[in-house]
């Protein structure tokens, strides 16, 4: 069997002293934090897109990448891919991969042939899982690339065009299905609109929600037992997304009946362009039960766009961490790094060190949460900081047990308001300190 990735061995864990690029230094994937391994809090997965077919082009240059299989194509490149793809997770200990449909077969001619590629290339596919034991954290398909979804998938004006998505999403439901993915991802990349010149917002999203309920219920019938999960995302590519963030797609479950079917794909870079901050968007979907998976990246708060870099912020990914030991876990959902190298950073070992950084940060995360969370030091405060609420008037009130002519009345009663310091800056040194002293 060809090696792709030569002179890179298994990477292997070297502690915090380390200089090695080539080795994870808070990653240890067998150590116990709050009563399990590492590597079942984190559940890391590779990004089969970013990672096997990104090439290292943008807007303005050509590709950059230097990978042994770029001169091959059509089914020997995606024959190809997929062998280095598990070589590359295997040396990095990742034991989970999410793909779309596109990344794993080329499109073809027709359908059909779209189809039978997706048919050869998965029975490899199941090879190697079955060889290595890397399993599927989730599938998905790419309904926002071809000119055919210029004007959206299910939310295309062109009935034509939302059959052909789901002609797409039932086959991919049948891939994830057939792979054991434990996830099946719906990302409505070109899911919005331009202008309100020439489009039937309300047409638009009731079939937004016609299509969803159809794959929920094949995905059923199929027998598929994993989690659905919306990403939402707030522009780029259109300008206004009907998934543009946590609260949004919330609200959109709960008016068509779909609350209780889906959870959420929260992403960092994808909150940021919201306007939120990654713990904001993990909040939002812990607080309504429905955080299922985390794209881990992050973007450049300098440029409006998707930039999908690996992330290195050991403070997001803290906050991130604290609000999956929350949740009680991230399981069945994991930690997808869908980011890619920069176009700079075009050598393979390159491609090492991104995903080794990426994956030492959330440990690291990992291991200062569990501190945070486990000494109750924040949640002491925010207690304290309501408490008012716990007695009185103030329990009254979350009781439902009073009425506005009742509080006035207590307001007369109580018009010397004081209030307490939030403390920002005190809380914020205190998460630097277990930042900077956790190991």
């Amino acid at each position: 069997m060809k090696e792709y990735f030569e002179g890179v061995d298994k990477i292997q864990f070297e502690g915090p002293k380390s200089t090695n690029p080539l080795a994870f230094k808070y990653y240890d994937p067998e150590r116990v934090v709050a009563g399990k391994p590492m590597k079942e809090h984190l559940r890391f997965a590779m990004s089969y897109w970013h990672t096997m077919t990104g090439a290292g082009t943008d807007p303005f240059g050509n590709a950059t990448m230097e990978r042994d299989y770029n001169e091959l194509d059509g089914m020997d490149l995606a024959e190809a891919r997929v062998n280095a793809a598990f070589e590359l997770m295997e040396k990095l200990g990742m034991e989970y991969f999410c793909f779309h449909d596109l990344d794993i077969a080329p499109e073809g001619n027709s359908l059909q042939e779209k189809l039978d590629n997706l048919d050869k290339v998965v029975e490899l596919i199941e090879a190697k899982m079955k060889e290595t034991g890397i399993k599927c954290l989730w599938g998905t398909t790419n309904a926002f690339s071809h000119p055919r979804f210029m004007h959206g998938a299910s939310t295309s004006p062109n009935a034509d065009v939302f059959a052909f998505a789901a002609a797409q999403v039932k086959k991919a439901l049948e891939i994830t299905n057939r792979l054991n993915g434990e996830n099946y991802v719906f990302w409505g990349g070109r899911e919005g609109y331009e202008t309100l010149l020439n489009t039937d917002v309300a047409l638009e999203n009731d079939n937004l929600a016609r299509f969803l309920k159809m794959a929920k219920d094949y995905a059923r019938k199929i027998g598929f037992e994993g989690q659905f999960l919306i990403e939402p995302k707030p522009k780029e590519p259109t300008k206004h997304q009907y998934d543009f963030d946590a609260m949004t797609v919330l609200g959109f479950l709960r008016k068509y009946d779909l609350i209780d079917d889906f959870k959420l794909n929260i992403e960092a870079n994808h909150a940021t362009l919201a306007g939120h901050t990654f713990q904001h968007e993990l909040l939002i979907s812990r607080i309504n039960g429905a955080l299922g998976s985390i794209d881990a990246n992050q973007g450049d708060m300098l440029l409006g766009w998707d930039t999908d870099q690996f992330p290195t912020n050991i403070y997001d990914a803290t906050m991130c961490m604290y609000e999956v030991i929350k949740n009680g876990g991230i399981a069945p959902g994991g930690l997808n790094f869908d980011a890619k190298v920069r176009r700079g950073s075009f050598q393979y070992d390159d491609l090492f060190i991104s995903y080794i950084v990426g994956m030492d940060t959330f440990a690291k995360g990992l291991l200062v949460a569990d501190k945070l969370h486990s000494d109750g030091v924040l949640e002491d405060f925010v207690a304290k900081r309501y408490s008012s609420y716990t007695e009185g008037i103030g329990k009254k009130i979350v009781d439902g047990a009073t009425d506005f002519e009742e509080l006035a009345s207590y307001a007369v009663d109580h018009d010397k308001i004081q209030n307490t310091s939030g403390r920002q800056e005190m809380l914020e040194d205190i998460v630097n300190r277990y930042i900077y002293s956790a190991e």
